[in-house]
C-alpha cells in the first residue's frame, strides 16, 4: 500500500479567515477516503491547495511524492472539480479524446477508452452530441468520465455525484470500488451521507481541522450513533459548542 497524498500541518488563510488549520491527511492506494464537512468548511480549498492551485501559507502537501503543481504528476491522476471545465463547442467524444491524449492514452486505445468511461457514466448514446446542449447533470457525468480516463492511480473527486440519479450514483460507486481493488487511491468529497458510508475511511473537516478520520463503523461507535449523518451532526454540535 503506497502513500499517494501526504498532507502535513497545512495552513491556509483568506484575509483574516483561517480556512485550513494544521491539516494532516494521508491518502493511500487501495482505499477510498471520504472528505465531509459543512459547506464552507474548506474541503475544496484543501483539494486546491494540495494540487497547487492555491498556495498554502505553511505546511506541506505531496502528491505521488512530489510538490504540486507538477504537469507530469497531473497527467497521472484523475481530478474532477466542483465546476465543469469542458469544451462546450465540441462533442462529448471529442472532449474525451482530447483529455485522453493529454493523459497519455495511446492513439490506438483512444476509442475503446472513451467508450469504456462513457459507459460507466451512462453517456454512450450521447457521445456525438455537443456539450453545449448537455444538461447540468450530463456535464457532471462527462467531467467524471474525463477523470476516469487512463486508469489513474489516484482519483480526486470534488462532489462527483451532484445532479446524478440514485441508480447511476450506485453504478459510479461500483466503479470506484473496482478501481480501488485494482490499486487506485480515491479522495472524494460528498454531501451525500449514504455515499460516505461506502468509503473505507471518513475524514471530518470542521473549523479548518480534521477532527476525526476513521472507518465509518468505528466513527459511529465512537460517537455512539447509528449513521455517518448522525456522526456529522453530533460532531458539528460539539465543534459549535466549543467555538
Amino acid at each position: 500500500m503506497n502513500e499517494l497524498i501526504t498532507i502535513t500541518a497545512l495552513n491556509k488563510q483568506f484575509g483574516a479567515q483561517t480556512v485550513l488549520n494544521g491539516v494532516d491527511l494521508t491518502i493511500t492506494s487501495e482505499k477510498i477516503i471520504g472528505l465531509i464537512g459543512p459547506s464552507g468548511a474548506g474541503k475544496t480549498t484543501l483539494i486546491k491547495t494540495t494540487l497547487g492551485m492555491e498556495k498554502a501559507d505553511s505546511g506541506t502537501s505531496l502528491v505521488l511524492g512530489q510538490q504540486m503543481p507538477n504537469r507530469q504528476i497531473l497527467g497521472q491522476i484523475g481530478y474532477m472539480a466542483q465546476s465543469d471545465a469542458l469544451y462546450e463547442t465540441l462533442t462529448a467524444k471529442e472532449n474525451l479524446a482530447f483529455f485522453a491524449q493529454l493523459k497519455g492514452v495511446e492513439r490506438h486505445q483512444l476509442t475503446a477508452e472513451c467508450q469504456r468511461v462513457a459507459k460507466v457514466v451512462d453517456l454512450s448514446n450521447d457521445l456525438t452530441k455537443r456539450v453545449s446542449g448537455f444538461s447540468g447533470g450530463m456535464k457532471r457525468r462527462l467531467s467524471l468520465a474525463i477523470a476516469l480516463l487512463g486508469q489513474p492511480q489516484l482519483l480526486i473527486l470534488d462532489e462527483p455525484t451532484v445532479g446524478i440519479d440514485p441508480a447511476l450514483r450506485l453504478e459510479i460507486w461500483r466503479e470506484l470500488d473496482r478501481m480501488k481493488k485494482d490499486g487506485c487511491g480515491v479522495l472524494v468529497t460528498t454531501h451525500v451521507m449514504s455515499e460516505a458510508e461506502m468509503t473505507d475511511s471518513v475524514a471530518l473537516l470542521m473549523d479548518g481541522r480534521i477532527i476525526a478520520n476513521d472507518a465509518p463503523a468505528t466513527l459511529k461507535q465512537s460517537y455512539g450513533v447509528g449513521s455517518i449523518e448522525e456522526v456529522f451532526l453530533k460532531a458539528e454540535r460539539e465543534v459549535n459548542a466549543h467555538a
